[in-house]
């Protein structure tokens, strides 16, 4: 029974967050995002504490059960094992396999210290859930928006329109490639020996296997009854069920519940202490901790050469961007490399596709984290997404109002770029989709008008630069504030239409 229940309430947890990561239509409402809330590291990088403090609630008296039904990435190990388990041409069996201490406290240790040290990208790499989210956005959904094309291809075929053709082009190389390593290793882990990057790689299994050893309920073992079989061993993912010394490894059980059913002696058992229990105290836990806590610890997409060599002999000059833009309310650049795990959440949901894992914009530390480009939209102006599905306080929320004024960047122009000045013709692409008028034309000669820019109410949402025909150097382009400003507002200056009555004479 607690089996079936752990698998129905995994299944459906495991699915509600793939889809929300897969739901370019917008399927599911957008109060999902709270899906992601709940999981640990997010929780612990917004400091919410009512959420921390529940899930160390449930560890101590329940175990870990957060790893087994909450954490995506913990039940696609599961998805994977049960996978193999039912292609393999032989009964697959798992045996008790000593923990690795050094390693595992050594990883958290790791971990830790680069995190206190604002080196974030370790934490980003290794927390489950972003990993998860890295992996099921750059690896997955390609898949997925393939077979939306497909079957669009198929349905219009017989003038059906339900399905609609979409972008299913991959958002970055570099992070593609780590969300296919991602799912390869791990993967290949959960398909051989199951648990083990649980047990052994995640910091937070680590961390809340320590909790787990004190926890009220547990599976124990009855050893008046147990006969030494080891058929409990050979179910457990998780290889912490040592059958002959009549022990369980606490620290590494995941609550699964799988070795519950199969044991013939109803020797195990999901309960409070037993009085018949053998305690075991393993000492060397102590000491791994205190040495896992004393461990101590890209180049940008560029244009094709020989044309950008071409223009600047023309003239032109560079466009290229000095300072990266971080998403609307993510306060500094600072602020959001310190929060963001680079889960992608953020980027799955963005409805305008600006937001992208960066390569080495932000540098090392700040690999896979989202940062703004425009090539495909702009940042819409009334849209607060990626504020309000953020689980980890990088990107905090705003308001319609509160983002009319918020300026991630401002906009540059050069001259020299602009086809009005190189070509002679007449454009103001840019000024017709300026929001908030920054960019407005003036006079210029033989009738033409070529843009003005006013960066103090400029928000730096990219409408210019998305649109500048100009190549293969931008007229105008955004440059990132590193720490976010607050823009004036701007008055409408656009002539009310005025409304004639019959022929107006």
């Amino acid at each position: 029974m607690l089996r079936k229940a752990r698998i129905i309430l995994s299944v459906v947890i495991f699915g509600l967050i793939t889809f929300y990561f897969l739901d370019f239509a917008e399927i599911l409402p957008n109060s999902f995002h709270r899906l992601a809330h709940i999981q640990f590291v997010p929780a612990l990088m917004s400091l919410s504490f009512i959420i921390l403090a529940v899930l160390i609630l449930i560890t101590l008296l329940l175990g870990r059960i957060y790893c087994s039904t909450i954490c995506p990435m913990g039940i696609f190990q599961d998805i994977v094992t049960w996978i193999s388990k039912k292609t393999a041409k032989k009964k697959k069996r798992f045996r008790y396999s000593p923990a690795r201490n050094i390693l595992r406290w050594g990883v958290l240790g790791v971990t830790a210290i680069a995190f206190l040290f604002g080196f974030t990208v370790i934490l980003g790499l290794l927390d489950p859930y972003s990993a998860f989210g890295r992996m099921t956005v750059n690896v997955f959904k390609p898949v997925y928006m393939l077979g939306n094309n497909l079957l669009e291809s198929i349905f219009s075929s017989f003038n059906n329109y339900t399905f609609y053709q979409v972008d299913a082009s991959l958002l970055s190389i570099s992070s593609f490639i780590i969300g296919l390593l991602t799912f390869l290793v791990i993967g290949f882990l959960a398909w051989k020996y199951g648990r083990t990057w649980c047990n052994t790689i995640c910091p937070v299994g680590t961390l809340l296997g320590f909790l787990s050893r004190f926890s009220l309920f547990k599976v124990r073992i009855d050893t008046e009854k147990c006969n030494h079989c080891g058929l409990c061993a050979t179910k457990c993912k998780a290889s912490c069920i040592n059958s002959p010394e009549q022990t369980i490894d606490y620290s590494r059980c995941v609550d699964c519940f799988d070795c519950l059913g199969e044991c013939r002696q109803n020797a195990l058992s999901y309960t409070t202490p037993l009085k018949t229990e053998k305690q075991v105290t393993d000492a060397s836990k102590r000491r791994f901790l205190l040495a896992g806590l004393t461990t101590a610890a890209a180049t940008p997409k560029v244009m094709a050469q020989a044309q950008n060599v071409a223009a600047v002999a023309a003239g032109m000059k560079s466009d290229k961007r000095q300072a990266p833009i971080t998403p609307p309310g993510s306060i500094s650049q600072e602020h959001f490399q310190a929060h963001c795990t680079s889960c992608h959440l953020c980027v799955s949901k963005c409805p305008s596709h600006v937001l992208k894992p960066a390569f080495m914009e932000y540098g090392l530390g700040g690999m896979m984290q989202p940062t703004v480009f425009f090539e495909k939209g702009f940042c819409n102006f009334d849209c607060t997404v990626c504020g309000d599905v953020c689980p980890n306080g990088a990107i905090l929320p705003l308001t319609k109002e509160q983002k009319h004024l918020t300026q991630m960047g401002k906009v540059v122009f050069i001259e020299e770029n602009c086809i009005v000045y190189r070509d002679g013709t007449s454009c103001g692409a840019c000024s017709e989709h300026c929001p908030t008028q920054a960019l407005s034309m003036i006079p210029f000669k033989d009738g033409l008008t070529i843009p003005h820019i006013d960066t103090e109410i400029c928000v730096g949402c990219g409408g210019c630069e998305y649109v500048c025909p100009a190549r293969p150097f931008r007229a105008v382009y955004i440059e990132g504030n590193a720490v976010q400003q607050e823009a004036k507002p701007f008055t409408d200056n656009h002539q009310e239409e005025i409304q004639v009555d019959d022929f107006g004479f």
